[in-house]
């Protein structure tokens, strides 16, 4: 369908490629990686004709359309949903135009017997062919399809698409490219602004696209799961792998283990040459055998070893002072504007965990985030946990910057102690190595800034981390970075994301956002897809599952209770030792509620002379505050024993 021959571009004094060449077939998943700045927006450019190459030919099969998607896109404000997205038919709609012109021609004719009738009946066969080619019967099924699938509801259809935030308006251009069903689609991170479901519906569509799709991703597991093929632009050249991603990250280690070794050798070689011609230039002997050597070094090709990012490094947060054992507990939390945003919100968020908030766009978790944050008003009670230090990274949190300073300036003014050492180091591992670090931030692109405002809150001595959104202008070796170090962070940490890859790993712990309410989720992001998966099943036969706000897990919900372990109605005395050992039971856990009320009180008591400053230093008051503190943990581990104990006596 598109094929390419020597490509060339220049921009500056390197050029980012040369000698390109390569050919999208129909059908053919392709994933475009390499490095931030490699060229590959660029490529994508070329390749639908945006821009033009330096040297080198594109050529597009005849009569084959190209659908692209780029990051940044002029939209408009002046239609629905609805309407925005029948512009996708517009080529569908001029057809039908001509249709019903010739149709209106033959109705008006009587020359039925004349060649130039026969000619037009001709065209309107034709024509009328190519309608119905065209769908045109189907097209507002899959307009509605694609815009649902994309996570908008049929309510949303009719309204003005200025009510929407770009990153929902850029699902809308992602929809009309998708149904004008282009022969080639190429896609530039289109996963951005998607949710998870609607990552997942993109990835089933596309794995049955007709076409071809060439795109650009740094969400690991979508270009996996879409890939067949990969491109890889290193070392200014176009390396084509024909298999998918995983498996090309594996083909590429081997591949460069492979260049190691021959380089390896070829620098043994070399040396030896020259280790030789230098010891025997002057003996008239051994004049043959030196010349020779002489021109076989000439004749060495060097072998080049594809570029690694060689910026990737361990990054760890700094010290932090200890929190509380719960830094987030929400009871009854509620929140409306307009509509209800969320209701009944119970949830503890225990110190040391790292939990994730998924769910579609606009359900509540940004806005539960600015609850959290005392940045909105809200009903129900929301308790922020002793010594919490939070530290927050929003989705506009790049426009917060000094535009006066300069990157390296920004990271300066926060980093301590040794942390200061590694600036270059950290600067180049979020792609601000070189010059890029002297760049002011007024100069620098969105994504930039964002990864900048990531750096600076990477360095500060925080105990709660709340991340909106944190890897959208990330590329996937400073993922990998900033996961390594939340993994590694012995804080609590909160991660709206729709990256399962990143989320992978990391989460211990899913709060799904969804029909304004907030459901926990115990286990890792692909248990939580898992068990989700499992209830729209059960939803499917329908069955109703009705549960609590504070609910665990879904399948905790829909699995059936246990069989019920009743003494036997005619066993008196069983019955009567089964009810001592339920008193017995209560009584206990009873007690031990009361301890850990008298102990939580003292511990308040203890906090707040503690934060006298005369009394700071009084070791007796410190050491009471640990003691206490340690027997208020084994107190609580106990209860939670006492508990489950009194819930198997009541099954």
């Amino acid at each position: 369908m598109i094929s390419v021959e020597g490509l060339k571009v220049e921009f500056g004094i390197k050029p980012l490629f040369t000698d390109a060449s390569f050919v999208v077939n129909a059908r053919d998943r392709i994933a475009l990686v390499g490095k931030n700045g490699a060229g590959k927006s660029t490529m994508l450019k070329i390749l639908c004709g945006q821009e033009r190459p330096t040297a080198g030919t594109v050529s597009v099969a005849q009569d084959a359309t190209i659908g692209y998607l780029p990051q940044v896109m002029n939209l408009q404000d002046q239609t629905t949903v609805h309407e925005e997205a029948q512009k996708a038919f517009a080529d569908t709609a001029r057809l039908k135009e001509r249709v019903e012109r010739l149709e209106r021609q033959m109705n008006e004719r009587t020359d039925y017997e004349s060649q130039d009738y026969m000619e037009l009946v001709e065209r309107y066969t034709t024509e009328h062919e190519r309608l119905l080619m065209a769908g045109a019967e189907s097209q507002e099924a899959a307009l509605e399809r694609t815009l649902m699938g994309l996570g908008f509801e049929r309510t949303d259809l009719q309204r003005p698409t200025s009510e929407f935030s770009g990153g929902w308006r850029m699902r809308i251009e992602l929809a009309k490219i998708l149904l004008r069903r282009p022969d080639v689609l190429l896609l530039d991170e289109p996963t951005n602004h998607l949710d998870i479901e609607s990552i997942q519906w993109l990835e089933q569509l596309l794995a049955q696209w007709s076409g071809a799709v060439v795109l650009v991703s740094h969400d690991r597991a979508f270009i996996n799961n879409v890939s067949n093929r990969t491109l890889e632009i290193s070392c200014g050249h176009v390396v084509d792998y024909r298999v998918k991603y995983n498996e090309y990250v594996v083909l590429r280690r081997e591949r460069r283990e492979q260049q190691q070794r021959a380089w390896e050798n070829q620098q043994r070689e070399v040396a030896d040459m020259k280790q030789f011609i230098e010891r025997f230039r002057y003996q008239a002997t051994k004049a043959v055998q030196v010349q020779q050597k002489i021109r076989q070094l000439e004749k060495i090709v060097p072998i080049e070893i594809d570029e690694v990012d060689n910026a990737a490094m361990h990054l760890k947060f700094p010290p932090c002072l200890r929190s509380g054992d719960y830094p987030v507990i929400c009871d009854e939390v509620r929140k409306e504007y307009a509509h209800l945003v969320f209701d009944h919100v119970n949830l503890t968020i225990k110190r040391g965990e790292k939990v994730a908030f998924v769910g579609k766009n606009g359900e509540g978790k940004s806005t539960l985030v600015k609850c959290i944050m005392g940045e909105i008003p809200f009903d129900g009670t929301l308790k922020i946990g002793h010594n919490v230090q939070i530290g927050y990274f929003a989705q506009n949190q790049a426009q917060l910057l000094d535009e006066s300073l300069t990157v390296r300036d920004t990271i300066d003014r926060v980093a301590r102690g040794e942390v200061r050492l590694r600036i270059n180091d950290i600067l180049g591992a979020f792609m601000f190595g070189g010059e890029a670090a002297d760049k002011r931030v007024r100069v620098l692109s969105g994504g930039e800034r964002s990864r900048l405002a990531m750096i600076r809150l990477l360095l500060e001595p925080v105990n709660l981390l709340i991340l909106d959104e944190p890897t959208n202008h990330l590329d996937m070796p400073s993922k990998d970075v900033l996961k390594e170090a939340i993994r590694a962070f012995d804080g609590t940490a909160i991660i709206v994301s729709h990256d399962r890859e990143f989320l992978d790993g990391l989460v211990t712990k899913v709060f799904e956002f969804g029909g304004g309410r907030v459901r926990e989720h115990i286990g890792g992001i692909y248990d939580y897809l898992r068990d989700r998966a499992g209830s729209v099943v059960v939803r499917g036969e329908n069955l109703e599952i009705k549960g609590e706000s504070n609910t665990k897990s879904d399948t905790k919900t829909i699995l059936p209770p246990p069989a019920s372990v009743s003494p036997q109605k005619n066993d008196y005395a069983a019955h009567k030792e089964q009810q001592k050992r339920l008193k017995k039971a209560e009584k206990a856990v009873e007690e031990s509620e009361k301890k850990i009320a008298r102990m939580e009180q003292r511990l308040k008591e203890l906090d707040q002379l503690l934060c006298d400053p005369k009394n700071a230093s009084d070791m007796t008051l410190v050491t009471e505050y640990t003691d206490t503190k340690r027997q208020l943990d084994e107190e609580v581990e106990r209860w939670e024993q006492l508990s489950e104990e009194l819930e198997t006596l009541n099954t």
